[in-house]
């Protein structure tokens, strides 16, 4: 099978591979579509920790066409989306259902092979009927599953108003996830003013660029002086991570979902602002919950089918698997703006 193949920081290589045998537990799925994932970008420059060479993709749909003699809940045909976390089950937090927070997973497209490949194996306990969805889409419920991890997990409040740093792919997933949740105003924050264009698009009231405005100012404006009642920080910048701490009213809480790329130092008056306010600070990594993999996906695959949650006019650019290294250039380019990326294998 064709699959883009990589084979050290910043190489990638598109050829034959052999296909890996479906066990007794597994399925053969046919990829439809792949979506290059932000951890991708930075794992394939610098942080690659596992075996090479690899093939890349988590965030991936398509159809099962071949199951192993133990498989019943999978059916030949069936269409569906991966689920690229493989939990232990035996560890303390997977006992607990916290299967986020496993301490021995493992990970489609890292510890092995994953989507960026005309076919992938995995097990069948990790694919996820998606019905009659479109396996562009299908292949952003993993990004958008994350988006309802945390914005389930911070808990917002009918009228509540929302900073969100951050206006990526993750970042408009929780701006419409939130939407849902009833809050009375999102204040989008980004340095591209083609995202915070999107971001109006997608119904934020308010958008501030901190190039160009006064952030703390602009919030205190848009909130009567008080502050945001919940901060969600979407972009992994230091920087950002440090404004949350800034924008956030008394009793507010701050919800982390980007990655950590670089320390974090922060200022005094910043750090002060947690105890002064008293503010609530959470992580959310990842994207389950128990029953595996949980209702951010089930949510997720539902609000997506009712129309609820927009996910096509996400996607920015698509390539052929021979062209994914083309795709990762692009990416590291940064001459042209681009949101979602997609990986068609089938395509020619």
């Amino acid at each position: 099978m064709r699959a883009a193949v990589l084979y050290e920081n910043n190489e990638i290589k598109a050829e034959q591979v052999e296909e890996a045998v479906c066990g007794k537990d597994e399925v053969r799925v046919k990829v439809m579509a792949a979506g290059i994932c932000g951890s991708d970008i930075h794992k394939m420059q610098t942080r690659w920790k596992y075996p090479l060479p690899a093939v890349m993709g988590h965030e991936f749909a398509g159809v099962v066409v071949e199951k192993g003699v133990d498989v019943t809940r999978v059916a030949i045909g069936e269409r569906v989306a991966g689920i690229p976390l493989v939990p232990c089950g035996t560890c303390e937090y997977c006992q607990q259902g916290e299967f986020s927070l496993c301490e021995n997973y493992r990970m489609v497209g890292s510890h092995f092979h994953g989507a960026f490949a005309e076919n992938v194996v995995l097990k069948a306990t990790n694919v996820i009927g998606i019905g009659d969805m479109d396996f562009e889409e299908a292949a952003m419920l993993e990004p958008l599953a994350v988006a309802m991890h945390g914005v389930l997990g911070i808990k917002p409040e009918l009228g509540d108003t929302v900073v969100v740093f951050g206006i990526g792919t993750i970042g408009i997933l929780v701006v419409q996830c939130l939407q849902l949740a009833g809050v009375k105003d999102i204040i989008a924050v980004d340095i591209s003013n083609g995202k915070l264009a999107e971001a109006s698009k997608f119904g934020c009231s308010y958008t501030i660029n901190p190039l160009q405005e006064d952030l703390a100012e602009k919030v205190r404006e848009y909130t009567g002086g008080s502050g945001a009642d919940i901060a969600l920080e979407c972009a992994g910048s230091k920087i950002t991570q440090e404004q949350c701490l800034r924008v956030t009213k008394k009793k507010g809480k701050i919800g982390y979902l980007g990655i950590a790329y670089a320390d974090v130092l922060l200022p005094e008056e910043a750090f002060e602002n947690i105890f002064r306010r008293e503010l609530t600070l959470k992580g959310f990594w990842n994207s389950y919950s128990a029953p595996f993999p949980g209702e951010e996906w089930t949510t997720s695959i539902a609000f997506v089918n009712q129309g609820r949650i927009k996910l096509k006019p996400l996607i920015s650019h698509r390539y052929k698997v021979d062209q994914t290294a083309d795709a990762f250039a692009m990416i590291l380019g940064r001459k042209e703006d681009y949101n979602k990326v997609m990986i068609l294998p089938q395509e020619e």
